[in-house]
């Protein structure tokens, strides 16, 4: 399969998603939440599409402390982005969803308030398929998160946040447990030389990391 090279980045894209194919990028990974303003819309899923770009996508809104999670923020989540992916993109079911956890858990932290939230994600995108097979679960964050959730089976798809120093995730990194991983910030030249500051991102050479076209 080999390594597919990808970025993320809350900037929008249309404009500059034959300028990234051109520089050999594989792949973008966008946002869905709350916030129009970072979320991917259906003409820019269409426009890294046409320029031979496979897309993914990740759910974030304040997942930055404990306090955040629960079982029905995670029903709330799954809801609103199972509404996004079939209404909105027309994402394709079989691919992936990510849900970000966006700070360093404890274990305590991950066993409670995280795992909660992951079971409330899971049941609502059963419910909002009638129970049929839809979205893949993906969880962005620390070794230590990602780690956990895969083994429990309350996500099947990780990728490892770049905060290197976080629980776990030198060791994750070097065991190649991930299916995305990301690193530091940087920027590139988008169309006309517009600067775009974006993170870079990379697949496993072995793994299908739920990526999409529409």
């Amino acid at each position: 399969m080999g390594v597919l090279k990808g970025l993320d980045t809350t900037m929008e894209l249309t404009r500059h998603a034959r300028a990234l194919a051109r520089q050999g990028y594989d792949f973008v990974l966008r946002y869905y939440s709350h916030n129009a303003a970072k979320n991917l819309s259906l003409g820019e899923a269409r426009a890294l599409a046409e320029a031979g770009l496979r897309i993914g996508v990740v759910w974030e809104t304040a997942g930055t402390r404990a306090s955040f999670f629960n079982r029905s923020q995670g029903l709330a989540d799954g809801a609103a982005a199972f509404l996004m992916a079939r209404e909105v993109i027309g994402q394709p079911y079989g691919s992936a969803i990510y849900f970000a956890v966006d700070y360093d858990p404890t274990q305590a932290d991950i066993d409670g308030a995280i795992s909660n939230y992951f079971t409330g994600v899971r049941a609502a995108l059963y419910v909002a398929a009638e129970g049929q097979p839809s979205y893949r679960v993906g969880v962005y964050g620390s070794g230590l998160c990602c780690g956990t959730l895969v083994e429990r089976g309350m996500a099947s798809l990780s990728w490892l946040s770049q905060s290197t120093g976080y629980a776990g995730s030198r060791q994750y990194a070097e065991q190649r447990r991930y299916d995305l991983i990301q690193m530091l910030p940087a920027r590139i030249l988008g169309e006309d030389g517009v600067v775009l500051h974006v993170d870079p991102d990379a697949s496993h050479p072995e793994h299908e990391a739920g990526l999409f076209r529409v």
